[in-house]
């Protein structure tokens, strides 16, 4: 089963956000709640934790790209 990364809701004001950079790479072992990827608004700097253990699949988004808010940044099969 694939579980998604998703950006999360960051403000009213916020559609968007830049990965600065992905703690794992992929083929890596991740845990629930482990902080996997860090991003940065210009208001905010935010480590995204996996929301499930299993192994990340894929990186959807790669470091110094944008990615609006809700959109999947990488994929934990479980």
């Amino acid at each position: 089963m694939d579980t998604p990364i998703l950006m999360p809701n960051l403000g009213n004001e916020i559609d968007e956000a830049q990965i600065d950079e992905w703690f794992k790479t992929e083929g890596d072992m991740v845990t629930e709640g482990e902080q996997v990827v860090l991003i940065t608004t210009p208001k905010v700097t935010m480590e995204i934790e996996a929301p499930a253990t299993g192994i990340l699949k894929k990186i959807l988004v790669p470091a110094d790209e944008l990615a609006a808010v809700g959109s999947t940044l990488g994929i934990i099969e479980t």
